[in-house]
């Protein structure tokens, strides 16, 4: 197993390697950004749609079409798989008796462009990933964990078989097959996105301190006295996520920056800047990450957001959107932006369908769609983000207990993950 980067504990002063108070006792609030929670909310249903997608043509060669019961289980569709695949005929075509599934030719051009995307791209997903492992003292992670952050981390579905083996001096699989291993540790790319970004704004050497850059939602105030501490803070030296961190202190000042800089590394790895929270607390787990790195994100609002949409918490890279624009679009999200606009296509061919009236909604959502893959649009100060659902396709009883389970749901979120109630 490759060595842990050195320790940089005698170039800190000995103040910073003992417990301190600070923020950790600080009561941050919670504040909504709608243009970030829009950022989240526009990609509702891609997860599944990208996985159907997938069972249906990831295969070589594809399959004409497959009946509807042969679907991985696995797809986490948000209702009945029936009823999600009729919200997308530009998609997926359906036929009765048996009821078979089939990609639409539209779905077959866009999946070629994307495999494309995935052939060009590879080499930049192999240094992401190696990098990821780079991140774990053991230098491994489970593959089931790997398999979960797939389409964060922009692999394709058979990543196991097509990429993996084309970097044998990068990754390796335990005896028994569950974890992923590194082979190489590449001491050029143990470099961070913070460092990278001090390195061009003015020089970086080991030790120095690094400011993470910092933004609020409108009307967002501190209390002066956190914001005291958080300009302290600030200028404590900046550790590297890819150095050992384990010999500084817990709940100390100097190890929640490194926390920080081991939770904006991993997200800076992720093409959309972005990651479930349950998701991001597996992969700290398996990073481990000291006791208590579940609150950091809550205590850090101008540097992490927390969004409460899709029925889920999301952390979203602040400093990686501009409004609800990536700032750098990874081309894998220009494909995926793509897949929300074909989505959509469906959508109103359904609305229309259906008579519903749905034209203006659907032409204003097509229009803000396409501000990210074609010209980008006019990034303007709008604030009408609409939370919409699609209620008028569902059955009343499905929509009365999804409304429950999201009100339900914000509600203990916000009491346990905002920050308003911070446990010691």
């Amino acid at each position: 197993m490759p060595p842990l980067l050195p320790a940089r504990a005698r170039r800190l002063p000995a103040a910073l390697l003992v417990p301190a108070r600070g923020l950790l006792e600080a009561r941050v609030p919670w504040a909504r950004d709608r243009a970030l929670d829009h950022a989240v909310e526009r990609e509702r249903h891609l997860v599944p749609f990208l996985l159907a997608k997938d069972a249906l043509l990831a295969a070589t060669p594809p399959p004409h079409a497959v009946p509807l019961h042969s679907l991985p289980s696995a797809i986490p569709f948000p209702f009945r798989p029936l009823r999600f695949l009729q919200l997308y005929p530009s998609a997926f075509a359906l036929s009765p008796h048996p009821i078979e599934v089939s990609p639409t030719p539209r779905l077959s051009a866009l999946h070629a462009a994307e495999a494309q995307v995935v052939d060009a791209t590879r080499p930049d997903a192999a240094d992401r990933l190696l990098r990821l492992l780079m991140l774990s003292p053991a230098r491994a992670l489970p593959l089931r964990l790997v398999a979960r952050l797939r389409l964060d981390l922009g692999l394709a579905p058979d990543f196991q078989r097509t990429l993996l083996p084309n970097y044998p001096d990068y990754f390796a699989l335990s005896p028994d097959g569950t974890l992923l291993e590194l082979v190489c540790y590449r001491k050029d790319l143990a470099v961070s996105t913070m460092q990278s970004y001090a390195q061009r704004t003015g020089g970086y050497k080991v030790g120095d301190a690094v400011a993470f850059p910092l933004s609020f939602p409108r009307g967002f105030e501190l209390d002066k006295k956190v914001r005291k501490w958080l300009d302290e803070w600030q200028r404590l030296p900046y550790i590297s996520p890819y150095e050992d961190g384990s010999h500084l202190a817990p709940r100390s000042d100097i190890t929640e920056k490194r926390t920080v800089a081991v939770l904006h590394e991993v997200l800076s790895l992720t093409v959309g800047k972005k990651m479930e929270k349950e998701v991001l607390v597996k992969l700290g787990e398996a990073l481990r990450l000291p006791p208590g790195f579940r609150k950091v994100v809550a205590r850090h609002p101008g540097i992490f957001y927390m969004s409460h949409k899709l029925r889920t918490q999301t952390v979203v890279l602040r400093e990686s959107y501009r409004r609800h624009m990536l700032v750098d679009k990874h081309p894998m999200m220009g494909i995926r932006y793509q897949y929300l606009h074909l989505m959509h296509m469906g959508k109103e061919e359904v609305g229309k369908g259906k008579g519903k009236g749905k034209d203006r909604k659907s032409s204003r959502g097509e229009q803000m769609i396409g501000e990210e893959f074609g010209a980008e649009g006019e990034d303007g100060e709008n604030e009408d983000y609409d939370d919409e659902e699609d209620e008028d396709e569902l059955d009343e009883e499905d929509m009365e207990a999804g409304a429950a389970s999201e009100d339900e749901e914000s509600d203990d979120d916000i009491d346990k993950d905002t920050g308003k109630q911070i446990a010691h």
